[in-house]
C-alpha cells in the first residue's frame, strides 16, 4: 500500500508539472510574440528563439526525458539500494520540476507584452532563483527520506518481552493515507498556479485564491502520514514527511500499552481525531498502538503494532523496577 501511494504521489506531481510547462506559453499566448525568446547570450540579450508551440512542447519533452531516465535508474537500483534509491529519484524529480517550471515562468515573463523576440527581458536572476529553490527543495526531501529509512528493531511478539542487558531495542512504524495525500497535492497544485502565473507577470498576486489552497495543502500534507519510534526514552510519534509536530511521552509517564483494532466509524473519521475513545490519529482502520499516559488513552494507526506495545510495556517494567 505505501509503494502505490509513493507511486500515485510521483505520478501526480509528474502530471502537474508536465501541465505547468505546457500550460504556462498558452495561457499567456494573448500576450506573447509570435515567437519567444528562448535563449540569452552572456550580457542578457535575447539571441535565440522558438514557436510559441514549441517553446510550449520542448521543455515538457525535457520533463518527461527527465521521468523516464529516473524510472529507469530506480528500478534498476532499487533491488541494490533499497530506500536510498527511492530518496533519490525523488529529490531528483522534486528538484527537476520546481528548475523546469522556474525557468519556463522566466522566460513567459521576458517574453510578456513585447512585440518581437528580440524584445524580451533577461533571465538571469529568475533563473538563479529558480535553481537554489529546486536546490533547497531537493536537498530537503533528500534529508527528510534519509532521516526515514532507519531500521526497525527486532523483537518477538508478545505482550512483553525480555531486553537483554547492555542492549537497545528500537521499534519503528509509519503509514499514510493516499487520498489525504491526493488532496494536499491538488490543494497545493491550485495554489502554486496562480504564484507562477504571477511570477510570469501574467497576472497580479490573488492571495484569496492562494492563501487557503496552501493552508489546505500544508495542513493535509501534515495529517497525511505518521511515524511511531519507541526506544528506550519512551514514544515518539512524528507527522508528516519532514516528522514535525511531533509528540512525545518518556517513558515514566507511559502506564501500558496495547494493540487494539479501530475503525474511523469509531472515532469520528480520519486524521486527528477527539473521541470518547480518546486522542486517535486514524489514516487507516485496523490495527491501532493505544498507550495510556497521564490518565489518556493515545492511539495512532500503525503496522506492527502489538511488536512495538511489547517494548513499550517491557521499557516501562524495566524503567520502573
Amino acid at each position: 500500500m505505501r509503494g502505490n501511494a509513493a507511486a500515485w504521489r510521483v505520478a501526480g506531481w509528474s502530471a502537474g508539472v508536465l501541465l505547468l510547462l505546457a500550460g504556462l506559453p498558452l495561457v499567456a499566448s494573448g500576450r506573447l510574440p509570435g515567437r519567444l525568446a528562448t535563449h540569452w547570450s552572456g550580457d542578457g540579450a535575447p539571441d535565440g528563439s522558438m514557436p510559441l508551440w514549441a517553446a510550449a512542447l520542448f521543455p515538457a519533452l525535457i520533463w518527461l526525458v527527465l521521468v523516464a531516465a529516473v524510472a529507469a535508474g530506480y528500478w534498476r537500483a532499487s533491488g541494490r539500494t533499497g530506500g536510498g534509491a527511492q530518496g533519490w529519484a525523488k529529490a531528483t524529480l522534486l528538484a527537476g520540476g520546481v528548475f523546469l517550471v522556474g525557468g519556463q515562468a522566466a522566460v513567459v515573463w521576458a517574453n510578456v507584452d513585447r512585440g518581437h523576440w528580440r524584445e524580451a527581458g533577461p533571465v538571469s536572476g529568475r533563473l538563479v532563483v529558480a535553481l537554489v529553490m529546486a536546490v533547497s527543495a531537493g536537498s530537503a526531501l533528500w534529508i527528510a527520506t534519509r532521516r526515514g529509512t532507519a531500521t526497525r528493531g527486532s523483537a518477538p511478539s508478545g505482550p512483553g518481552m525480555e531486553i537483554p542487558g547492555g542492549q537497545r531495542l528500537v521499534w519503528l512504524s509509519r503509514a499514510s493515507n493516499r487520498w489525504i495525500q491526493v488532496l494536499s497535492a491538488f490543494s497545493g497544485l491550485v495554489a502554486v498556479v496562480p504564484v507562477v502565473a504571477a511570477v510570469a507577470g501574467l497576472t497580479g498576486l490573488h492571495w484569496s485564491l492562494i492563501a487557503p489552497f496552501a493552508l489546505v495543502s500544508l495542513v493535509a500534507l501534515g495529517c497525511a502520514s505518521v511515524q511511531a519510534r519507541i526506544s528506550e526514552k519512551g514514544l515518539e510519534v512524528s507527522f508528516g514527511p519532514f516528522g514535525w509536530p511531533t509528540r512525545r511521552w518518556a517513558t515514566r509517564d507511559i502506564e501500558s500499552a496495547r494493540a487494539e483494532r479501530r475503525t474511523p466509524a469509531q472515532v469520528g473519521g480520519w486524521g486527528y481525531r477527539l473521541s470518547g475513545l480518546g486522542t486517535t490519529v486514524m489514516l487507516r482502520g485496523g490495527e491501532c498502538l493505544v498507550v495510556r499516559a497521564r490518565g489518556k488513552d493515545f492511539a495512532v494507526s500503525v503496522d506492527d503494532a502489538e511488536r512495538g506495545a511489547a517494548l513499550l510495556n517491557s521499557l516501562t517494567a524495566v524503567r520502573s523496577a
